[in-house]
């Protein structure tokens, strides 16, 4: 007998074919039948109407922290995400040595936005070395899966000491100590390898990530740990991709190392005149396993009075009288009208990147009201409602900043929306080569809430979208679910097959949305973090178990952890 069989739903089957409608039966955490099933099951669940896909495979989060105390890794399985990748940017908790956990807390919170406190008082430090590491992941239990890779800042920490985040060059002998330390952590079960060569990656005390500067042959030595280990995967995320150095750097890499590089661009040229576009191009016709990561959206910082960021923050009166004080008070003075003057009349001190001219600023920042619109034109912008109303501009920031009792939050997304449109997100996410990626589950925690991307990608690109083409959901779950699974080697999952995972969601599409952004203060030490609720997830189903039922987490925790196998394209090791 079937354990429970899922009758006559729309399945979407993650492999970009045409959508059906069939039953499907699990058993002993497996997908068992599709088909017309006359057996019967004590557990039956009814998905006429509804779409059946598999579970969403996130792989860019930053639950490095979290897994080792949050049993449900919220947001993320509330949309629907069965499978997460964490390790990402060079960032995480092992190897690391007793002195240095301080060290790379801090460098998780300065480069991902994750309290300090939170992670102070919520990691049990249960290990020293990335094997250890994985060991108490995979102790812990929990709803949905995890996995990870080698972050580079702490293996840089481990070997290099205080040196770890300067421009200082490491010996051979501390290079080959590095490798050895990958090739460690990849041999026990890590998917991979993360590095990052960003100046926005910095710890909280301004001192840029290990790594930042390491130099190619470093890099290359560090790849090569993993050669020989079949479905390890190299993320690099770089400032200098628009660059055809780099970019001829990365093809000799890949070629070299045999490895899938997966890349995140972090500046503007990159993205200029389609430039990620046709590297993805160059690297198809040319052969090269090389996968840029996208997001279904521009990445937003959220402004508003509880999020970490606004207009204001640099005005003398924010920074020296009001920042330290708590909400209700904060109300009260913002709606003195004399407080009010007083801001508005001053000049912000941060004069850096597009904060040195607010009121331009301003026609990128959104009210994101009950239903959030990430497609918004200039006249849905701070600016357009200003020229509407003929007001000025700051003025109506201030004002709309304390509507909702100051809980409204304002979308601006970072680079690529001055033309208003969507138009090259699209273009970038339908090219073979690219990935679904860059949700940052668990990350950016006062200033971002990307963690719903899935949900995002499903109801704006698969239904909602008025002012340009859409995408077929058949692509979109495939490329949310087999394309992400298989570019990080896990072949056992991402398609609605018989022998595969039983990972699934029953959707009611037609109800699917998502929920304004809202702070809550739910991490250890009482830590802020902002998220985002969605709606239309009937169910979700981890290795067979239900895990949610409309939201809410039915107990179950079925999760586990994910360690790479050596086995070339085929199932990955499911851990008991």
């Amino acid at each position: 007998m079937y354990d429970t069989i899922i009758r006559n739903g729309t399945i979407i089957d993650g492999t970009g074919a045409d959508r059906y409608v069939a039953d499907i039966a699990l058993k002993d955490g497996r997908v068992a039948a599709i088909g017309e099933i006359n057996e019967q099951s004590k557990n039956e669940i009814d998905a006429k109407g509804k779409l059946v896909t598999p579970g969403w495979v996130d792989v860019h989060t930053h639950y490095d922290g979290q897994a080792t105390w949050d049993p449900l890794l919220a947001p993320s399985s509330w949309h629907g995400v069965t499978t997460v990748v964490m390790g990402n940017c060079g960032v995480g908790f092992a190897p690391v040595k007793e002195k240095d956990r301080s060290f790379l807390i801090e460098l998780m919170e300065g480069v991902e936005d994750i309290p300090g406190a939170a992670l102070s008082e919520g990691i049990n430090w249960q290990w020293e070395s990335f094997p250890e590491y994985l060991n108490a992941l995979e102790a812990f239990p929990r709803a949905i899966d995890v996995a990870t890779q080698v972050p580079h800042g702490a293996v840089r920490a481990y070997v290099m000491g205080e040196r770890c985040n300067s421009d200082y060059a490491p010996t051979k002998e501390e290079v080959d100590k590095m490798a050895y330390l990958v090739k460690e952590g990849v041999e026990a079960g890590a998917l991979g390898f993360s590095s990052s060569k960003t100046l926005l990656h910095k710890d909280i005390h301004g001192e840029y990530m290990p790594g930042t500067f390491s130099g190619n042959e470093e890099m290359l030595a560090l790849g090569l740990g993993m050669k020989g280990l079949n479905n390890s995967v190299f993320e690099l995320v770089s400032d200098h991709l628009g660059e055809d150095e780099e970019w001829e750097w990365v093809k000799d890499f890949q070629k070299q190392t045999g490895l899938t590089v997966t890349l995140i661009a972090t500046t503007a040229p990159a993205y200029k005149d389609n430039k990620m576009y046709n590297l993805a191009e160059q690297a198809r016709l040319e052969g090269h396993e090389i996968r840029p990561q996208a997001a279904g959206r521009p990445t937003g910082v959220l402004h508003g009075l509880q999020s970490s960021f606004h207009a204001f923050v640099g005005h003398p009166t924010w920074r020296d009288k009001l920042a330290s004080l708590d909400h209700e008070d904060l109300l009260i003075q913002l709606r003195n009208p004399k407080i009010k003057a007083k801001i508005l009349s001053e000049k912000s001190v941060i004069k850096s990147g597009p904060m040195q001219d607010l009121p331009t600023l301003m026609g990128l920042v959104f009210p994101l009201g009950e239903n959030p619109n990430y497609e918004p034109t200039f006249d849905d912008s701070i600016a357009g409602i200003a020229k509407a109303r003929d007001l000025d501009v700051m003025e109506v920031m201030y004002d709309m900043l304390l509507e909702g009792e100051g809980k409204e939050l304002f979308y601006q997304p970072l680079g690529g929306y001055q033309s208003y449109s969507l138009d090259y997100q699209k273009k970038l996410l339908e090219h073979p080569n690219v990935l679904f990626g860059l949700s940052d589950g668990g990350a950016h925690c006062g200033v971002i809430a990307d963690a719903g991307m899935p949900t995002f990608i499903m109801t704006h690109w698969g239904r909602d979208r008025t002012r340009g083409e859409k995408l077929s959901l058949e692509f979109i779950v495939k490329s949310l679910t087999s394309s992400t699974a298989e570019a990080f080697g896990m072949f056992d999952r991402g398609r609605l097959e018989e022998g595969k995972i039983a990972d699934l969601n029953i959707i009611d599409f037609d109800a699917m949305r998502l929920h304004r952004p809202e702070a809550v203060f739910d991490l250890p030490a009482g830590g802020r973090r902002l998220v985002q609720r969605p709606e239309g997830y009937e169910i979700t189903i981890k290795a067979g178990e239900v895990i949610f039922d409309n939201g809410v987490h039915t107990g179950a925790l079925p999760g586990k952890l994910v360690r790479r196998s050596n086995e070339k394209k085929f199932c990955l090791l499911y851990t008991s």
